[in-house]
């Protein structure tokens, strides 16, 4: 068979002998044939997990484009205009050269409301993709040594897309959005002695100013998005300096990985599932209505509207502030609000702060500092994966109190009955929840050894002739039984030898609660009785 009919190329035409004349003039000045052929040869793992954190890479993508074009027709500018323009409920009205801007594009600019959609759903999909992504990693171990300070990057990532959320939907300087500036700006001056001081160079005087939308718009487009492209860098550095995790199984180890190479395989399926998440936020843009701005009208920070509600990953912040008693004690002279600083900033500090050093608390905990590729399946980890259920439950809960109003009048309840409901519930659903996963973890290992040693129970029952009635088992295959068995099994430090009594502690609370994996001893036994009782059965039926 000739090379023509073998590569499907023609190496005599011009195409393919201008194509390696251009490749060999830029080896030459680059060297990058020997990397090009190195990264196309890196293997990655296959699952469907490790898809999020492609989705959030290619929403911001999305982001990226679609930003381009809105950049083109905003206005960020606080001048004010009177409004003339295609949509005849507003015409005539008085609002700034921001919100004005973002009228046109919604209504005189070909594809402007298209654009501006798809732009608001990609950002949404890409705070739910990290956040999947996150706890992916989270559950899973992929954040222990030697990926650590990947997962600081990972999390770097998800404040800045917060940020980038809040500071983009800010910029229309409509109603909605200029309540959402005032509650930052409310949180701010609650900061003693430094917060009045803080709003006023944010804002460029009292409240609302006439700079926080220039100042915005250049975070927005320009510090935030450099940020997360550079955190993106090296978030990919990371990966392929440490090599992908993979989930256990038969040939798995943390030396090496198996999968597929990225070229041709992987490059494929990225560049197919790229169109497929473009296509879905088009789809979703083109039909769905996101953020109607001139339903809500130019700010005015006279009016505040019921049910004023932020996207849903700052939601949390507007519940944990509904649900603060209003405590403002005096000290010196001096009010000190409580009622803001807590749930405003000690709450978020707390929430953020222990799932950034997580990886670093775990660690001391266990005193565990081998390098780790294969990951852990949750349920083997029960304490981990009890607290990261906790954290998702005490995040829930902040956002749905964040939409009490909301809930009282679709439901027909007690606004102070909910209120109430939700205060108790900050403290006590995370704990309970923890509580549940922790033991559903235990009992699912329970159940797993149990399918190790005996096998799939087939429901079918055998009487012997002496009356004895023997269960029949479908024993797992190899690959089944090794991903069963094959688990770290951590055990609680004691103290002494370097080991504090704090430390022995936390690792008695993280480890005393445990199923043993099953040794090979109790293996070889169940195989022998298994194999004994299969022999009576045969021998019975006569088979």
């Amino acid at each position: 068979m000739s090379d023509t009919q073998t590569t499907g190329l023609d190496r005599d035409s011009k195409a393919f002998k201008l194509g390696s004349v251009g490749a060999s003039w830029l080896d030459e000045r680059t060297s990058g044939a020997s990397i090009v052929k190195g990264f196309a040869r890196k293997i990655f793992p296959d699952h469907w997990s490790f898809m999020f954190g492609e989705v959030a890479l290619y929403s911001f993508v999305v982001l990226i484009i679609s930003g381009i074009f809105l950049t083109m027709f905003f206005v960020p500018s606080m001048n004010e205009v009177v409004y003339d323009g295609s949509y005849t409920a507003l015409q005539g009205a008085h609002m700034s050269a921001a919100f004005n801007s973002t009228l046109h594009l919604s209504f005189d600019v070909w594809g402007g409301l298209l654009f501006r959609q798809i732009h608001h759903w990609a950002a949404l999909t890409f705070m739910v993709a990290i956040f999947v992504h996150m706890f992916r990693v989270f559950f899973t171990g992929a954040f222990r040594k030697p990926r650590e300070l990947n997962w600081l990057i990972g999390f770097g990532l998800m404040v800045l897309a917060m940020l980038a959320g809040f500071s983009g939907y800010s910029l229309p300087d409509d109603v909605l959005s200029g309540n959402g500036l005032r509650i930052a700006d409310g949180v701010m001056k609650a900061i003693p002695i430094l917060g009045t001081y803080m709003s006023m160079l944010m804002f460029g005087g009292e409240f609302p100013g006439h700079d926080i939308i220039p100042r915005l718009f250049t975070v927005h487009i320009l510090i935030i998005p450099g940020a997360i492209l550079a955190l993106i860098a090296l978030h990919m550095f990371f990966l392929v300096m440490h090599k992908h995790t993979q989930y256990p199984g038969p040939g798995r180890t943390d030396r090496n990985v198996v999968g597929y190479p990225l070229f041709p395989v992987y490059t494929a399926k990225a560049g197919g599932f790229f169109f497929i998440v473009f296509g879905v936020l088009t789809l979703v843009g083109a039909t769905v209505a996101m953020n109607p701005v001139w339903n809500y009208g130019p700010y005015d920070p006279s009016p505040v509207s019921a049910g004023s509600q932020p996207d849903w990953y700052m939601l949390f912040l507007e519940g944990s502030l509904r649900l603060m008693p209003g405590w403002e004690p005096t000290i010196f002279g001096y009010p000190i609000s409580l009622n803001i600083i807590i749930p405003g900033m000690v709450f978020p500090g707390i929430m953020f702060g222990t799932l950034a050093l997580y990886p670093f608390i775990e660690q001391w905990v266990t005193g565990d500092d081998r390098e780790h590729h294969v990951l852990d399946l949750p349920y083997n980890t029960p304490v981990r994966t009890g607290f990261g259920v906790a954290w998702i439950a005490a995040y829930l809960v902040s956002i749905l109190a964040g939409a009490n109003d909301l809930m009282a009048v679709a439901f027909h309840m007690s606004l102070n009955n909910l209120t109430w409901f939700f205060r108790i519930g900050i403290f006590a659903i995370p704990i309970i929840s923890f509580i549940v996963t922790k033991r559903l973890c235990l009992s699912i290992q329970k159940h797993k050894k149990q399918l190790a040693l005996h096998g799939v129970e087939t429901g079918k029952v055998v009487r012997m002739e002496n009356g004895e009635t023997l269960e029949i088992h479908e024993p797992l295959s190899e690959y089944d039984r090794w991903v069963l068995v094959s688990y770290d099994n951590h055990r609680p430090l004691q103290k002494g030898e370097g080991v504090s009594s704090l430390r022995a502690k936390a690792s008695s609370f993280f480890f005393k609660d445990r199923v043993e994996p099953a040794t090979p001893a109790e293996l070889r036994e169940a195989l022998e009785h298994s194999g004994h009782e299969e022999h009576k059965i045969k021998a019975l039926i006569g088979s």
